[in-house]
């Protein structure tokens, strides 16, 4: 855990992924170098894919159906859209401990606990990434993914994070091989029977990272990055 506070920024309108990987490149180079906070970024994209590193041309099954973006992020691919809440995490991994696999496993505990506070039981499985919810009434062993995580380190300050399925449109998730596994189902939190607003989606996440990675939260209305001219 860390004492020190780490910058919260909650965008309601969509966010045009472009701009989001110009601010986080400009911001985790501030925090590598000392200038600027960490941060935690909440917010959603307009329908698109995006490729991880491992991701498989044929895993893409339709291409020309949302604008697909080369991500750089570990994974594969991935759907973003209206109805899902992505966190993208500037953090210092270094100074929490510098253990990459804790660091993934803490971000898949904080999906965890904010499921909690929902009534839904996340799980995770040691041969994927991500969080997972067991659906027996659709057959014995069936589960399906209701959030993906993804991150990128540079000198040591994550970039991406995950992204939580509240209410999007899951037939969205039929263009693409989620994360690359195929088998399994995805699902959010309306399709398990619990409609939710972004704004108390928000309020369990904070409430989580406090828990888990510590420190204060201190809102911000915007940063530095994203009120540049560059990337309005």
């Amino acid at each position: 855990m860390s004492d020190t506070p780490v910058e919260w920024l909650i965008t309601d309108t969509p966010v045009l992924y472009e701009t989001a990987l110009a601010v986080m490149d400009s911001r985790a180079a501030a925090v590598a170098a000392g200038t600027a906070c960490e941060l935690v970024w909440l917010l959603e994209h307009p329908p698109l894919y995006t490729a991880g590193t491992s991701a498989k041309a044929h895993d893409l099954l339709a291409p020309d159906r949302f604008p697909v973006f080369n991500a750089g992020r570990g994974g594969q691919y991935t759907y973003h859209g209206p109805g899902q809440r992505i966190a993208y995490v500037m953090l210092d991994v270094k100074r929490r401990g510098g253990d990459v696999r804790a660091f993934v496993s803490d971000l898949e505990g904080w999906v965890i606990d904010t499921l909690a506070a929902f009534g839904v039981k996340g799980e995770t499985r040691t041969d994927r990434v991500g969080v997972w919810v067991a659906r027996p009434e659709k057959g014995p062993g069936a589960e399906d993914k209701i959030a993906a995580i993804g991150i990128r380190l540079r000198r040591w300050v994550s970039l991406h994070g995950l992204s939580l399925n509240v209410e999007p449109d899951l037939e969205h998730f039929s263009g693409i091989v989620p994360c690359g596994i195929p088998g399994h189902g995805v699902t959010s939190l309306a399709d398990l029977g619990r409609i939710v607003s972004s704004p108390e989606v928000d309020m369990a996440l904070a409430a989580a990272f406090r828990d888990r990675f510590g420190g204060a939260i201190r809102r911000v209305a915007t940063v530095p990055e994203l009120a540049s001219e560059r990337y309005r």
